[in-house]
């Protein structure tokens, strides 16, 4: 245990900014602690990798983390091998466009060009996201989806283009992509068969279609799961994950892995996945419709106690893609979606015709406000905090911190139809807001300064049906710091009690309850 704690206490002093008086610090330096930890959920190795990760610099980190792994496997409070994923990649949620929703499997580049899967299509995205302000708002990812396969590998056994509809192969379109100062995704499949039945991953390929997507300069591989044994992904996602790793090429990981162990009736090991995947999808692929969004939103709300935990830097849930600006939203539902994947911390992968979407859905998409919520350095994801008469709260802890009490952006959304807007108010300290020098509140949507309130004083938002109004409530104080490594912790309030003002039935005096106060600790 010498030796453990000798890297300890190095990597601490590295950092500066820890001292050995800490609640970490202390975990780490005592023995039963340690033990402890290791037996049921290996803590201590996860938050080393998660400071290596963040802190160090890259050849620094690199040697720390060989020389942690070396270390950790050696010690008899291990009772398994652990990993984590070893990339550095998606310390904020991820962030680009991606063809799948928007564009599907259309393959037919003779009748239609200008929207078929097919280079020049991915190409002009690149374009527009340089051009139309995309990429300066932080998108950077151009992902190929389903169908750029060939229905055949080439005569070495390796994936390849459809000749026809990629002319120039993949690497050509690799290289543009970068030319234009983006990043460039590709898809595959852990199975015999994409889901639109061309050549999948398979066992015996993993380490030769790494190789490839490397030689390609990929950035991101999503990896879906049609025609594979649910089973068989614990074992076969974080053995394509290794591969990945090995070719040296930086690459962030996107699975499918939960969601086909879901839709088969297991329980996922969100814990396990976390270490291998950046992200994950957990449900079922998003549609053109206000319906579908709203079935995803259910699911995270539901689910929520299960999914928190595993997302942050490096490793995210993924509730599918932005449909705005396509035919399905409207205007309030698309502010909607926006707002509620900002406040999940979800990756940003919009799925849209970026040559002719309207001005005020590109809007939406490029707000720098949602955006930071978004990308906030944190990586904490929110969740539902009441739910009740079609009015839903959902809420967000983001930066700048003073000492152990957070900022949040705090959503208030109108699941409701009955044509005309919902007022809601409600206390700030019912929402967990407790500095008593108060908050600087904004409509991040409106961009407009609100004022600064009290724990006590009353916030009033007027809500359009199916849409959403986000605030921020920056907190106040003479000095503000990001904390270590401390969480709080929400839980859903049925009762909380908010007023609805928008007919007679609805002019419910506002009470104030007992709405538990958030608890902090430190994970």
């Amino acid at each position: 245990m010498t030796d453990f704690k000798t890297l300890v206490s190095f990597v601490y002093r590295r950092f500066g900014d820890m001292r050995r008086g800490s609640k970490v610090a202390r975990i780490a330096y005592d023995p039963q602690i340690v033990r402890k930890r290791f037996s049921s959920n290996f803590f201590f190795l996860q938050l080393l990798c998660s400071l290596l990760s963040r802190r160090l610099s890259t050849d620094f980190a690199k040697k720390m983390k060989l020389l942690s792994l070396s270390l950790f496997v050696g010690l008899s409070v291990l009772s398994a091998t652990v990993s984590c994923l070893d990339n550095g990649l998606a310390r904020t949620p991820p962030m680009g466009w991606l063809s799948w929703e928007r564009f599907r499997c259309n393959t037919d580049c003779v009748n239609d060009p200008e929207n078929c899967i097919g280079e020049r299509l991915y190409m002009q995205m690149a374009d527009r996201l340089v051009q139309d302000g995309y990429k300066d708002a932080g998108y950077e990812y151009v992902n190929v989806d389903d169908c750029w396969l060939a229905k055949e590998r080439d005569s070495r056994g390796s994936l390849q283009p459809d000749p026809e509809r990629f002319p120039h192969g993949i690497k050509f379109l690799s290289d543009y992509i970068h030319s234009r100062g983006l990043k460039f995704g590709i898809y595959e499949d852990f199975g015999n068969f994409t889901c639109a039945g061309y050549p999948g991953v398979v066992g015996e390929t993993m380490d030769i279609d790494s190789q490839t997507f490397a030689s390609w300069n990929v950035d991101y591989l999503k990896l879906d799961g049609c025609y594979s044994d649910p089973r068989d992904m614990d074992k076969g996602y974080p053995q394509m994950g290794l591969y990945m790793n090995k070719t040296g090429r930086p690459m962030i990981y996107s699975c499918s892995w939960p969601a086909y162990q879901v839709f088969s009736g297991m329980a996922p090991d969100y814990s396990t996945i976390a270490k291998h995947c950046n992200l994950w999808r957990n449900y079922n692929d998003i549609d053109d419709s206000w319906e579908s969004v709203e079935t995803i939103i259910d699911y995270y709300g539901d689910n929520q106690d299960a999914l928190i935990p595993n997302a942050g830097p490096g490793h995210w849930n993924d509730p599918d893609m932005l449909i705005i600006g396509n035919f399905g939203l409207s205007y309030e539902q698309s502010k909607s979606q926006m707002a509620i994947w900002s406040i999940l911390a979800a990756p940003l992968l919009m799925s849209v015709d970026l040559r002719k979407i309207k001005p005020d859905y590109r809007d939406i998409l490029i707000n720098r406000n949602l955006i930071a919520i978004n990308q906030d350095p944190l990586g904490i994801q929110g969740r539902r905090i009441y739910k009740n008469k079609g009015i839903e709260i959902w809420a967000r802890p983001v930066t700048p911190v003073s000492g152990e009490v957070y900022s949040y952006a705090i959503a208030f959304l109108n699941r409701r139809t009955d044509g005309t807007p919902s007022e809601v108010s409600v206390v700030l300290q019912e929402l967990g807001l407790i500095n008593t020098l108060g908050y600087k509140v904004v409509d991040l949507f409106e961009n407009k300064d609100l004022g600064v309130y009290t724990p006590k004083d009353v916030l009033h938002v007027s809500i359009n049906p199916t849409g959403v109004v986000i605030v921020k409530a920056e907190v106040i104080a003479s000095i503000q710091r990001t904390p270590n490594f401390i969480r709080p912790v929400f839980t859903e309030n049925e009762n909380f009690h908010v007023p609805l003002h928008n007919s007679p039935n609805f002019n419910v005096p506002f009470v104030q309850n007992n709405f538990q106060q958030p608890n902090f600790r430190r994970d």
